[in-house]
């Protein structure tokens, strides 16, 4: 088996010990949209520690995974709707979600001026703030 591959398999099986708690923190929702009664699966925000850690990680649904892969990859393809929600996550208690929730924004607002207008009345602390200009 290629090192890479069991490299990845062990770090899922490390992320999976994570998912009973990050379910109980995550109330069985998206931590982004809160969508309910959807498949939820972890999404790791970057920077990636070595060791998974709880605190790095989201539950997140099908179509907030999607919308990642997006975000990473293909920003055009977003859909910016979906992301009204973010209004309300960037003020949650769940660090990695406000930091993928202002990243999101600032993407966004350069074209819609409602995310523009989300951004202007957040304030993070110093240390999420940090973490948001931070990348892989």
């Amino acid at each position: 088996m290629a090192k890479g591959l069991l490299k990845h398999q062990e770090r899922q099986n490390a992320l999976s010990l994570l998912g009973k708690d990050l379910t109980r923190r995550a109330s069985s929702k998206c931590e982004l949209c809160e969508a309910s009664g959807v498949s939820l699966k972890i999404y790791e925000v970057a920077p990636v520690p070595a060791e998974p850690d709880i605190e790095h990680c989201l539950m997140t649904c099908d179509t907030c995974r999607e919308q990642l892969t997006h975000f990473e990859k293909k920003p055009k393809h977003m859909q910016a709707d979906h992301w009204r929600c973010l209004g309300k996550t960037v003020w949650g208690e769940v660090p990695a979600a406000q930091v993928m929730s202002v990243r999101i924004l600032r993407q966004m607002s350069e074209k819609y001026p409602w995310a523009a207008e989300i951004l202007e009345h957040v304030f993070l602390a110093p240390e999420i703030e940090t973490w948001v200009e931070q990348t892989d």
